[in-house]
C-alpha cells in the first residue's frame, strides 16, 4: 500500500503495530508516544507505523489523532538505523541520527515541543526536577525499569488472558500501589510542610464549626500551579512563629498526587496509558480486584482532573471510567497483596583485604592471564589527522589527550586486525565519539555506528564528524538493552561497571568480535540479566561476595596509591576479567585479556579481545 511520503522537514517517528485475525492495534508503547503526541500538540513528527505487512493497514490515519502526517511501513523497508533498534524509534535521516527506546524517544517529544512552544509550561514541567525525569536508563534505575519496562509488559500479559487469576495483580502493578503510598520528596518541600502543618493546625481549631469550608489540599495546589501559566499559588503568608520552630523532622509528610510525587510529570504520561487499559480490563472480568488498589484508582481519577489529559485522551479515543467515591471499588479497605520483591544486590562489606580470596583461588590454579600482544603496537600518527579526528579537541588537558591517544592506539590496532571491507563496527558507550569518529575516518570501507544513552555527548560526536563529512558513520541515542542489530566488531572504551557485561553479551549474541576495555570494576553487581561469578569454574570456586571482594580492589590501580597495592589492583583486574573471558568462551570465542602499551595511559588498561571460533 502506497502512503504519501513523510514531509522533508518533518522527522520520522516509528511505531509498531500489531496484528492478529485480521484486526489491527497498537502496542502500549506506541500508544503512549501517541499519547504524549497529543498532549503536547506536538505535529513536527511523521508517524510511520511498523507491522510485518504494511498493505494489510487500509486506514493508518484511524490509529493516531487528528491533525498528525501518517503513513505505514513494512518492516523490512525500516531504514538501516533504525532496523538495528527495537521500536518506538525516530530518526533525523538527513544527520543519520536516530533515537530509540521509549523513554528517549519520549523525552526527545518533549524536548523538539518546547522548542517549537517555548511557552507550553506544562509540557516543559513534564521532564521534572532538573529534567531528570526517566533520564536514568532501566539497566541502572529500578523505577525506570518499573515504568518503562515492568508495567506495560504486566499490563499486556494480562490483557492477553484477563481471566488468568494469577495475572490480575501482577507484582509491578502492587509495586507501583506501595510507592504511590510512601512519602514524597520534592525540592524544597520545607516551606510546603511547613504550610501543610499550618493548615493541619487551623483546621483542628475549627473542626467544630461544620458550616467551615474546608481548605484546600496544599500538595494539590502545588501541583496545580505548577502545570499552567495562568495558575496562580494560593498567597503564602509568614508562618506563625511557633511553626518556624517546629523541627524538619517533625514536619508533616506529603502525600502523592502523582505519580512521582506533587507534580505531573512524563511518568504520568507513560503509566495512564497503560493503567487505564488495565483498570477496564479489570472492571469488566473482575471488579473485586479494583479493592486492593485505592492509591492506584485515587491517582487515575486526579489525572482526569487535568484539561490537558482529557483533551489527549479525547484525541486517542481513550474513555475514562468514572468511579464515585461511594463506589465499592474506592471504599472497601482490604489490605492489598504484598509484592514479591525481587532480590535487590546486596553490597555486603567486608573486613580485610583481597589475599584470602587470591589464595583460594590460586589453591584452585586460578590466577591472572595476560596475554602478548599478537603483533608490534601500531601508534597512530596523531599529528597528521584532522583536528576534529584528534582528541585532543576535546576540553582536557595536553597530558590527559596524551593518554587518551594511547587508549585509542591500542583499540585501533586491535580493531584494525579484525576488521574487513564492508564490515559493521559498533562503538558501545560511545560518550563524545573519540574512538568511533577515528574508526570511520580510518576505516571508510567499514559502517560505524555509535551508541550512547546520553544526548549531549552523541550531539559533540555528530558535530565533530560533520566537520570531516564521513559518510560512513550513523548515532543512535538509546540504552544498551534497546540495540540489537547485527554487525560485526563492538568496541567499548571504559565501559563502567556492568556495562562492559551488556557489550559483552550483545557482542556475542550478534557473534561479533569485540574489543573492550572494562572500567569501574567496583559497580560490578548482580544484575536482572547477570549474575557473578559468570563462568563455570569461577562459580565453582568464588562466592558472589568473594567475587564482590575481587572487583572493589580491582578498582585500586590509581598512581596515587603504593606499589604494592596497584599491583594488588592490577592482579584483581585480571582475575575478574579471566572470569568474563571463560564465560565468552563457553559461547565458542577465542579470548584474550591483554594490557595496554604504555601501562601508564590508564588505571584501567585492561582490554578484552575475542573473535568467534566458529
Amino acid at each position: 500500500m502506497k502512503q504519501t511520503d513523510p514531509e522533508t522537514h518533518k522527522e520520522s517517528l516509528y511505531l509498531e503495530v500489531c496484528g492478529a485475525n485480521g484486526a489491527v492495534s497498537l502496542p502500549l508503547h506506541s500508544s503512549i508516544v501517541l499519547f504524549l503526541l497529543s498532549y503536547s500538540e506536538c505535529s513536527s513528527f511523521h508517524v510511520c507505523l511498523v507491522t510485518d505487512q504494511a498493505d494489510v493497514l487500509q486506514s493508518p490515519s484511524a490509529l493516531v489523532p487528528a491533525g498528525l502526517s501518517v503513513s505505514a511501513l513494512r518492516r523490512d523497508e525500516l531504514p538501516g538505523l533504525v532496523k538495528m533498534c527495537r521500536l518506538p524509534a525516530a530518526l533525523e535521516s538527513d544527520v543519520g541520527f536516530c533515537r530509540a527506546g521509549l523513554a528517549v524517544v519520549l523525552r526527545h517529544i518533549i524536548q523538539r515541543a518546547c522548542q517549537l512552544m517555548p511557552d507550553r509550561r506544562d509540557v516543559a514541567s513534564l521532564l521534572g526536577f532538573k529534567n531528570t525525569c526517566l533520564k536514568a536508563c532501566a539497566e541502572v534505575s529500578q523505577w525506570t525499569r518499573l515504568c518503562e519496562l515492568e508495567i506495560p509488559s504486566a499490563v499486556e500479559k494480562h490483557l492477553q488472558n484477563p481471566e488468568d487469576e494469577t495475572n490480575r495483580l501482577p507484582p509491578a502493578i502492587i509495586n507501583l500501589e506501595k510507592r504511590l503510598g510512601e512519602p514524597v520528596k520534592v525540592h524544597n518541600d520545607d516551606k510546603i510542610r511547613r504550610q501543610k502543618l499550618q493548615q493541619q493546625k487551623k483546621s483542628d481549631s475549627q473542626v467544630k464549626d461544620a458550616e467551615k469550608e474546608p481548605h484546600p489540599n496544599v500538595e494539590l495546589s502545588a501541583a496545580l500551579a505548577r502545570l499552567s501559566t495562568d495558575a496562580v499559588c494560593p498567597p503564602s503568608s509568614r508562618e506563625h512563629s511557633d511553626i518556624r520552630k517546629v523541627k524538619s523532622t517533625d514536619l508533616p509528610e506529603l502525600e502523592h498526587v502523582f505519580a512521582e510525587g506533587l507534580y505531573f510529570t512524563l511518568t504520568d504520561v507513560v503509566l495512564l496509558p497503560c493503567i487505564h487499559q488495565y483498570l477496564i480490563s479489570l472492571r469488566t472480568h473482575s471488579p473485586s480486584t479494583l479493592s486492593h488498589l485505592p492509591l492506584l484508582l485515587r491517582w487515575y481519577q486526579r489525572t482526569q482532573e487535568l484539561s490537558g489529559v482529557l483533551r489527549a485522551a479525547k484525541d486517542c479515543g481513550m474513555v475514562f471510567l468514572t468511579l464515585s467515591a461511594a463506589d465499592p471499588c474506592l471504599t472497601q479497605q482490604d489490605a492489598p497483596p504484598q509484592a514479591s520483591e525481587e532480590p535487590k544486590p546486596k553490597q555486603e562489606p567486608f573486613i580485610g583485604g583481597p589475599r584470602p580470596t587470591l589464595t583460594k583461588l590460586q589453591e584452585n590454579g586460578i590466577d591472572a592471564i595476560y596475554s602478548a600482544y599478537p603483533c608490534p603496537l601500531r601508534t597512530v600518527d596523531w599529528e597528521s589527522l584532522p583536528a576534529a579526528v584528534n582528541p585532543s579537541e576535546g576540553k582536557m588537558s595536553d597530558s590527559r589527550a596524551l593518554r587518551k591517544q594511547q587508549q585509542l592506539d591500542n583499540l585501533l590496532a586491535m580493531v584494525l586486525n579484525q576488521a574487513q571491507p564492508g564490515h559493521t563496527v559498533v562503538d558501545f558507550c560511545s560518550g563524545g565519539g573519540h574512538v568511533g569518529i577515528v574508526l570511520a575516518y580510518m576505516l571508510p570501507k567499514c559502517q560505524v555506528i555509535l551508541v550512547e544513552n546520553k544526548e549531549e555527548s552523541l550531539i559533540r560526536a555528530r558535530e565533530r564528524s560533520a566537520q570531516l563529512t564521513l559518510t560512513n558513520i550513523g548515532f543512535i541515542q538509546t540504552n544498551l538493552d534497546y540495540f540489537t542489530g547485527n554487525f560485526n566488531i563492538g568496541v567499548a572504551l571504559h565501559a563502567c561497571g556492568v556495562a562492559t557485561d551488556m557489550v559483552l553479551d550483545r557482542c556475542l549474541q550478534a557473534r561479533a568480535g569485540f574489543v573492550i576495555s572494562p572500567c569501574c570494576y567496583g559497580f560490578i553487581q548482580n544484575t536482572l540479566k547477570f549474575n557473578f561469578p559468570k563462568s563455570a569454574r569461577f562459580a565453582e570456586t568464588l562466592s558472589y561476595k568473594e567475587h564482590m571482594i575481587l572487583c572493589r580492589f580491582a578498582d585500586q590501580t590509581a598512581v596515587s596509591l603504593p606499589p604494592e597495592r596497584r599491583s594488588i589492583g592490577k592482579r584483581c583486574m585480571g582475575l575478574v576479567d579471566l572470569d568474563r573471558s571463560w564465560a565468552a568462551e563457553a559461547h565458542g570465542y577465542s579470548v584474550r585479556v591483554m594490557t595496554m602499551i604504555p601501562k601508564g595511559c590508564s588505571p584501567k588498561n585492561n582490554m578484552l579481545v575475542g573473535e568467534p571460533t566458529g
